[in-house]
């Protein structure tokens, strides 16, 4: 079903709600309908947190969309939301299955030159929402300090002050961390990052548990390795950590950008986000030499008859240069298919 004929669907369901209700006299109020115990709302919230929903909100009706898992909630405020059955695999939920552990920190064992040079992330779209995780000051920020990387972005606040989920997901992991980070929840989300929320005074969350942007989670603490009460944000994508501040203004609580272009380079410690783009238009540069070599780059199949020799001399080059590129030797024994870089 498009947006289009989705959107008609809801404007008709609402009108002929309000019509109904307009034309019975009665003082009854709507009783809500019954939502499986798993559903998880989905929050309409594009580029900035909206408003908190109000408890006393009734639905008045559920209608079920073209997916199994996905449905339809419509409200007595003339709002409307999504709501995914879990139950339900309404997305591609290998993200919440594929390294997935509820006690290392950091299972995936992924090297940064192991990615592709830009990797697409929406970030939010109509089944996917945001919400600031604090609003506040920044005081320290992601990268070097004190010779020693920072993986993540300080912003002060007071001891029990609410500690907000940034995107849906799931919790996997919650525990009192030996590395510094004190009382630490881990929420991966469905758009594949992964954030931690660090020095907690208290968790509210238990591991596998699914949870939806602007849920508290937890409260703002000191605990751990710190010299005063903040948060400890990361964001972190197949466990490699970037510059949140790429992505929210924590200042406003602002969400940036609704999609994402995450480069290789700003993995590294020394890529932040700056005003100034100095180190935008360095990793630019990088990027595109990394473009290059990648384009540049040619393979022979092995055939029967080849020899290294033969190889070489068909493309111009030497055994020596074929080895060094191939880290074989020139006694090795080519096998029939086998992929030889050329250049």
């Amino acid at each position: 079903m498009n947006i289009r004929k989705l959107t008609s669907l809801i404007i008709a369901t609402l009108f002929l709600s309000n019509a109904f209700a307009q034309s019975t006299e009665t003082d009854a109020t709507p009783k809500a309908d019954s939502l499986p115990e798993d559903a998880i709302v989905i929050h309409r919230v594009p580029l900035e947190s909206g408003p908190e929903i109000e408890t006393d909100v009734l639905v008045v009706d559920t209608i079920p969309s073209s997916s199994e898992g996905l449905a339809i909630v419509l409200y007595n405020d003339n709002t409307w939301r999504y709501i995914r059955n879990r139950s339900i695999s309404a997305l591609d939920e290998t993200v919440f299955t594929k390294n997935w552990n509820n006690e290392v920190l950091n299972p995936y064992n992924i090297n940064a030159n192991d990615l592709p040079a830009s990797m697409i992330i929406d970030l939010v779209d109509s089944l996917k929402s945001y919400h600031y995780p604090y609003k506040g000051r920044v005081t320290s920020k992601f990268g070097y300090r004190r010779r020693r990387a920072h993986q993540g972005t300080d912003i002060g606040l007071q001891i029990g002050d609410p500690i907000y989920a940034t995107f849906d997901g799931r919790v996997r992991v919650v525990q009192h961390s030996n590395k510094g980070y004190g009382n630490l929840i881990i929420l991966r989300h469905d758009n594949g990052l992964e954030t931690y929320y660090a020095h907690l005074s208290e968790v509210l969350v238990e591991p596998n548990q699914w949870v939806t942007a602007g849920q508290v989670i937890g409260k703002g603490g000191n605990t751990g390795r710190s010299t005063g009460p903040h948060l400890h944000f990361e964001m972190r994508y197949n466990g490699l950590s970037f510059d949140s501040e790429r992505l929210i203004d924590f200042a406003t609580g602002t969400l940036r950008r609704e999609t994402f272009l995450l480069k290789r380079t700003y993995f590294n410690a020394s890529s932040r986000f700056t005003q100034d783009f100095d180190v935008e238009v360095q990793s630019d540069e990088e990027d595109k030499k990394i473009a290059a070599e990648a384009a540049a780059r040619k393979y022979h199949t092995v055939r029967k008859g080849d020899t290294l020799g033969k190889i070489a001399i068909n493309n111009g080059t030497t055994v020596k240069k074929l080895c060094q590129l191939n880290g074989i030797k020139e006694s090795s024994i080519l096998s029939l298919g086998q992929k030889i870089r050329v250049r």
